[in-house]
């Protein structure tokens, strides 16, 4: 009697609190939002910062995606800033919809995840020469391409590659100038360093929520990466980690096999540790990603002193907890 008891009980608690399945994780997201979209959204996130039901950037980019069918644009991001002044709940906005805006939250959360937030600069006080730290709150990533230099680019995800088996491109490519300082768009630990035949040198950075993975490829011959840099280090968002080349399509390592000088730089996003190294990997468009970051560089130097690349203005996230 009390083993029937002990079953119904089970049997009861499963249909109450339904218990997720162990590949109950997305599989799949098919990114496409547009720059001026994620400003918009951006932009209203900071107007909301001073009233008492503020909205994250992210959630007017969802509520923007379920309207929109995926498809995000400024005049969705738009709709949607009109629907959340209505005071309703997203249940009410879309009643059996909302399981699609929470998806695309999930989804956006996991490929927007780390660009904006509280940050914060240090800049020398101009009598003292002490460092003073100026509170941020807005764009808190980097463009890959370190400030001062220059580059070119269109959207070519997707694109075909046939170098070792026929492959669609999974990234964004930046044609500069040969050694133009790379830097890490998001602050994490670096994951994967060294040479790969079809990437050359190449460094994977894995952000600290282990959300992203950022690949950057077709690094500089012989001195591919920033002095000291190493597997397993810590960088910061805006860090130089190496140097614009065209190495790669070759088994052989520090070969250049590319034709163009530029960087590879591609976003794997990850919800699940199996999606790391499989063959349903999920690698988005970064190109409307990377306008955005256009207009936020990183000064950086090279200091012959130390003979280490340095940034001009000291950087701190204050949302990875790791300070």
């Amino acid at each position: 009697m009390k083993r029937k008891l002990l079953i119904f009980c089970m049997i009861v608690s499963l249909l109450v609190f339904p218990v997720r399945a162990q590949d109950d994780y997305i599989k799949w997201v098919d990114f496409n939002v547009s720059t001026d979209a994620m400003r918009k959204a951006i932009s209203l996130s900071e107007q909301a910062l001073s009233q008492e039901q503020s909205r994250s950037w992210l959630e007017y980019l969802a509520l923007a995606a379920v309207y929109g069918g995926g498809t995000v644009t400024r005049a969705q991001v738009e709709r949607a800033n009109q629907a959340f002044s209505s005071g309703k709940s997203v249940k009410e906005l879309l009643g059996e919809q909302k399981k699609y805006y929470d998806y695309y939250l999930e989804a956006y959360t996991a490929a927007l995840g780390g660009l904006v937030g509280n940050y914060a600069v240090g800049i020398p006080d101009g009598q003292t020469g002490e460092l003073v730290w100026k509170n941020q709150y807005g764009v808190k990533a980097f463009c890959p391409i370190a400030a001062g230099y220059g580059y070119g680019h269109y959207d070519d995800f997707g694109a075909g590659r046939s170098y070792g088996f026929a492959r669609r491109h999974l990234g964004n490519d930046l044609m500069g100038s040969l050694g133009t300082p790379i830097v890490a768009v998001e602050g994490g630990i670096i994951e994967a360093m060294g040479w790969n035949q079809y990437g050359g040198w190449r460094v994977g950075i894995r952000s600290h929520d282990r959300k992203r993975y950022y690949y950057y490829a077709h690094l500089r011959k012989d001195t591919p990466f920033a002095p000291g840099l190493k597997e397993g280090d810590t960088v910061q968002a805006g860090d130089v980690i190496g140097f614009m080349g065209r190495t790669g399509y070759s088994s052989k390592e520090n070969v250049n096999n590319i034709n163009t000088v530029h960087l590879h730089f591609g976003l794997q996003l990850i919800f699940d540790e199996s999606q790391k190294e499989c063959n349903s990997e999920i690698w988005i468009d970064v190109y409307d990603i990377v306008n955005l970051l256009s207009s936020h560089r990183s000064s950086v130097r090279y200091d012959e002193k130390t003979q280490r690349w340095q940034r001009l203005y000291p950087y701190r996230d204050l949302d990875d907890g790791q300070m």
